[in-house]
C-alpha cells in the first residue's frame, strides 16, 4: 500500500500526516497512489524509448518551473541529475541540438499555451527526428506532469486555507 504522504505531489504540497486535511486526503488515497504510479510510468518507465529518464525528469522540472511550482521542480531536479541539467532552465532552448530544441519548444508550447498547438508542431518534431512513438511518449509526459503540478498546487492552496 502506498503511503500517500510520501508521494511526489502530496510531499510537494506540504501536507503531512498531521495536517488538518490528512484525513480527507486519506479518503482519496487510491487517487494519490494512482497518481504516483503514473508519475513513475511517465518519468522512469521500463522502456523510455528515445526519451531517457534524465531527459524526462528535466523536462518535468522545466514544466514545473513554467508553472511556478518550485517544490515539484525541486523533486524533478533530483531525478534529472546532471545529464540534462540545462533543460530544467526555461531560458535554455536546446542549443545546437535540433532534436532537443524541437522537444523543448513543443514541451514549452503545450505547457504554457496548449490551445496554440497545431498539427505543424507535430510535424516539426518529426522533422527534427523525433519518432512517432516518442511524440506519443512526450505527449503523455507533458499531460501527466502538468496534471501533477496542478494537483500539488491545488493541495498546497487547500492546505494553506485550513
Amino acid at each position: 500500500m502506498t503511503d500517500i504522504f510520501k508521494t511526489a505531489a502530496v510531499k510537494a504540497s506540504g501536507i503531512n500526516a498531521e495536517h488538518p486535511l490528512a484525513a480527507v486526503l486519506s479518503e482519496r488515497s487510491d487517487i494519490m497512489a494512482m497518481t504516483q504510479q503514473s508519475h513513475d510510468a511517465a518519468i522512469i518507465p521500463s522502456d523510455p524509448g528515445g526519451l531517457p529518464h534524465s531527459l524526462r525528469a528535466a523536462l518535468a522540472c522545466r514544466m514545473a518551473r513554467l508553472n511556478h511550482e518550485e517544490a515539484m521542480a525541486t523533486h524533478f531536479t533530483a531525478l534529472a541529475g546532471e545529464d540534462h541539467e540545462q533543460v530544467c532552465d526555461p531560458a535554455y532552448d536546446g542549443g545546437a541540438d535540433g532534436r532537443l530544441c524541437a522537444i523543448i519548444r513543443h514541451t514549452d508550447l503545450t505547457t504554457v499555451d496548449v490551445k496554440s498547438t497545431v498539427s505543424d508542431d507535430i510535424e516539426a518534431l518529426k522533422a527534427a527526428g523525433v519518432s512517432e512513438d516518442d511524440i506519443v511518449r512526450l505527449s503523455q509526459l507533458v499531460a501527466f506532469v502538468n496534471y501533477q503540478v496542478r494537483l500539488a498546487t491545488g493541495l498546497r492552496i487547500l492546505g494553506e486555507m485550513s
